[in-house]
């Protein structure tokens, strides 16, 4: 079966969570969901074969409390588009850098965590920016909107056209 993401929404088309076909095939054969837009792709099933869904909406309302924006690595790194806030290097291989160190009071919130390379954390090391003439290239800051898919699901789903219909937008201060 094909490994292609599946956008699912409530009853009331909000966004809840990016699927795997294989579940979004699940709640459709259970009869809990409809599809609004298919992927172009087939997939194959014993009884024959099927359009594989892009986008599913629920049959009936699931009730969420209003998440909360945790702060995880993972959040960090996609709001700040998996690049070096001090060098501007892209990849996975990247950590998290305290811009004031814990050690010198800095919290460990949005407003003081970035994405780093190991090269720049390694030269920055336990100072400031400043001590380490280092500039970082967008002060952080804690995103606007708490999507109810996590932050990481919800901007990679931005680059599909068809989802973004249903994506709310807002200003995530990424670093493009």
């Amino acid at each position: 079966m094909p490994q292609h993401d599946v956008l699912l929404l409530n009853n009331n088309y909000e966004p809840l969570n990016v699927c795997t076909v294989l579940r979004a095939v699940t709640l459709l054969t259970r009869g809990k969901a409809e599809i609004l837009h298919h992927n172009g792709h087939m997939i194959r099933t014993g009884s024959g074969e099927l359009r594989a869904p892009s986008v599913l909406r629920l049959r009936y309302h699931v009730r969420r409390p209003l998440p909360e924006l945790r702060l995880s690595k993972h959040s960090v790194l996609a709001r700040d588009n998996y690049t070096c806030q001090y060098c501007g290097s892209h990849g996975r291989e990247l950590t998290l850098d305290h811009v004031v160190p814990r050690w010198m009071g800095g919290p460990h919130t949005w407003d003081n965590v970035v994405a780093c390379c190991r090269r720049c954390n390694l030269k920055k090391g336990d100072k400031t920016p400043d001590q380490a003439r280092m500039k970082l290239r967008r002060s952080p800051r804690r995103p606007k909107y708490v999507p109810f898919i996590s932050l990481p699901n919800y901007l990679r789903a931005r680059a599909n056209e068809e989802w973004m219909q249903y994506l709310p937008v807002f200003e995530i201060g990424r670093a493009d």
